[in-house]
């Protein structure tokens, strides 16, 4: 393979062209990012924003959730699934602030490098790279690369993964091709280009803008 970099700066450019520059909306809190993203775990996007929407209407602050029994946010979410495990998790991630924080706020993170709020926050239960990186670059406007199911997918049939690597294993390698500045139009295009185009079934190969690039066979 030609060298990673500059095939990966192609396929930004590519993709760039094709649906635009994503420009980051600015900064949000990263505790209601992080809890969002750990809903988002294992479901669709519909499920796990109506688990989020039903967790604030029951519980307004994250003190009150805090406060709840685990049963009770668990109800609050059973639409997004796996209720009784994410809600544990909830409760520990809030439990966690109250100790060792003193207060329901997680806005300290964005003063960490990444390797850092990854170290930090990569001790908790539920609490993986991607659900790090997501928070990191959405939330703080961190330049990292967040890879997920899709992205997994995406990256390996370009090549600019191995076939046979976990994501954990993508998200390393793909932090040093991405070029400065890009992370989250890429992330963001290329979650375009996966729901337009390269479908995990029956991708539409003959509209891809990518071809040049691609390694994926659509007849194996």
């Amino acid at each position: 393979m030609r060298d990673p970099k500059r095939k990966t700066e192609k396929i930004v450019a590519a993709l760039e062209e094709r649906f635009g520059v994503p420009k980051w909306p600015g900064p949000s809190d990263p505790l209601d990012a992080l809890i969002q993203t750990m809903l988002s775990q294992n479901t669709n996007d519909t499920n796990s924003g109506r688990a989020y929407e039903q967790l604030r209407q029951r519980f307004p602050t994250w003190e009150e959730a805090n406060a709840a029994d685990v049963q009770k946010i668990a109800d609050a979410i059973r639409v997004g699934g796996l209720a009784n495990l994410k809600a544990e998790r909830i409760k520990g991630v809030l439990a966690w602030l109250e100790r060792t924080h003193g207060a329901l706020d997680l806005d300290f993170i964005r003063d960490r490098k990444p390797d850092e709020a990854i170290r930090i926050l990569g001790s908790l239960k539920g609490v993986g790279i991607k659900t790090i990186s997501v928070v990191l670059m959405f939330a703080c406007g961190a330049e990292i690369f967040p890879v997920d199911t899709h992205i997994h997918r995406i990256t390996r049939r370009l090549g600019l993964a191995p076939e046979n690597v976990s994501a954990e294993k993508v998200h390393e390698g793909m932090q040093d091709l991405v070029p400065k500045g890009k992370a989250y139009s890429f992330h963001m295009n290329l979650l375009k280009f996966g729901r337009t185009i390269c479908h995990a079934r029956n991708p539409r190969c003959d509209q891809c803008p990518l071809t040049e690039e691609c390694v994926y066979n659509s007849d194996s």
